[in-house]
């Protein structure tokens, strides 16, 4: 949720921001309507409680016929005071209800516009020139021995896989490499559930536009998470923690699940876009202040992630129409996908302010020891989608793909060689 001071002192940045998402300005004059319902009621029931309270006290010193015409009274006045009280208790509701639907103010600097008006920040490394024609992942990961599509279809449905042999051992590799390189930066490794309650997921902001994105369990009245985010949200929810160090940072290594309804047609060949893959998500809690330089912080541990992966790259500034609820700004770096001639994203990072800490019940305590809301921030380290890039990328004339060098200690081959 966004900071209702920041609303009431000046709207027009909420509506600004609105209309930069693309979403109704409207919105925010709607949410200030139902705050001033809702302050009138909290107002009212507060001053007849007040007058009840003080009418009490002259009930306790009538005697004989006066006591009882005002016990009769009395009978009146709390039956003014309950109706006051549902009031309230409906207008804060409605205020709830409005408050979340509003998502996070986007930042000033990012660009404005939708899914392709991005801004390029930085490009690193130049496409590979090959002097044969490439395979793409799929069909070098089938020759590898890596990757059944086939099988992972026929058990769970499309977009389903099995990776087997060095397919398993290569996600392995990747992500004890993104894990060591977590710890050894300061992050607490967790592996978290990968099942949460309603209340988590909706903090973390999933529940909204992307609500058709997340896998629900009706009889348990559980979500299944489409990243470590939404559990390491939840982690700290409804605590004060302590920041007087610095950042608090988790890297969560978990299994994502997502629908991805709405992305027919889209990806559908190979591991590009699945509905269940491994990640490690990088997390922050810091203070507000502090947020940006968080963001680049995290931003560069993804960048050396992908140096020791090898792959050309891209860097770029996420269009504000582009960001999700929760997000004010968000980095995806892209690597380059030689059979696709296009820059695919391997990794996000976001910075979401204070947004998920207010709807958690995140804060830390300032220097006059009085309870702030805390900032967080989240990005990928390493996904199941980064083998694309580092098969495509390093693949070799004879089907065998060459193993950057900084992944080798990891999985314990230089070459990955074909079976097939």
């Amino acid at each position: 949720m966004i900071d209702l001071k920041v609303l009431r002192e000046d709207p027009e940045i909420a509506r600004a921001s609105q209309r930069a998402r693309g979403e109704d300005a409207a919105a925010v004059d709607s949410l200030l309507a139902v705050d001033e319902r809702r302050r009138s009621a909290i107002s009212r029931a507060d001053n007849l409680r007040a007058e009840q309270k003080l009418f009490g006290k002259q009930v306790g010193r009538a005697k004989g016929d006066e006591r009882a015409a005002l016990l009769a009274k009395g009978k009146e006045m709390s039956a003014e005071v309950k109706a006051a009280e549902a009031e309230q208790g409906e207008a804060e509701k409605e205020f709830d209800a409005a408050h979340r639907l509003l998502p996070n103010l986007v930042h000033p600097a990012a660009p404005v516009g939708g899914e392709d008006d991005y801004a390029v920040l930085e490009v690193v490394g130049e496409p590979r020139e090959f002097d044969f024609e490439p395979l793409d992942h799929l069909d070098l990961g089938h020759r590898l021995g890596a990757i059944d599509m086939e099988r992972g279809a026929k058990v769970s449905g499309s977009r389903f896989y099995f990776l087997t042999g060095i397919g398993a051992q290569l996600q392995l590799a990747l992500l004890n490499m993104a894990a060591a390189q977590a710890t050894r930066a300061g992050f607490q490794l967790v592996i978290p559930p990968v099942l949460v309650r309603p209340e988590i997921m909706a903090g973390t902001g999933f529940l909204g536009a992307h609500a058709a994105e997340v896998y629900k369990l009706d009889a348990d009245d559980l979500f299944l998470v489409g990243t470590s985010e939404v559990a390491l949200a939840g982690y700290h929810a409804d605590e004060i923690i302590d920041l007087g160090a610095g950042p608090k940072r988790y890297a969560g290594w978990s299994t994502c699940f997502r629908r991805e309804a709405g992305s027919y047609g889209k990806d559908t060949r190979g591991i590009i876009r699945v509905h269940q893959f491994d990640k490690i998500e990088m997390f922050s809690y810091c203070k507000p202040e502090d947020a940006e330089a968080e963001h680049q912080r995290l931003l560069d541990w993804e960048k050396e992630m992908l140096g020791k992966i090898e792959v050309p790259y891209r860097v770029i500034d996420t269009a504000t129409g582009d960001l999700g609820s929760s997000a004010a700004r968000k980095f995806d770096c892209e690597a380059w996908v030689p059979t696709q001639k296009a820059y695919r994203e391997l990794t996000s990072t976001s910075n979401c302010t204070t947004f998920q800490a207010r709807r958690l019940s995140v804060r830390y305590r300032d220097e006059n020891g009085k309870p702030q809301v805390a900032a967080t921030l989240n990005g990928t380290l390493a996904t199941t989608r980064w083998m694309v890039a580092i098969l495509e990328n390093h693949q070799n004339a004879d089907g065998s793909v060459t193993v950057p060098e900084a992944l080798r200690p990891f999985l314990g081959l230089d070459v990955l060689t074909p079976v097939t």
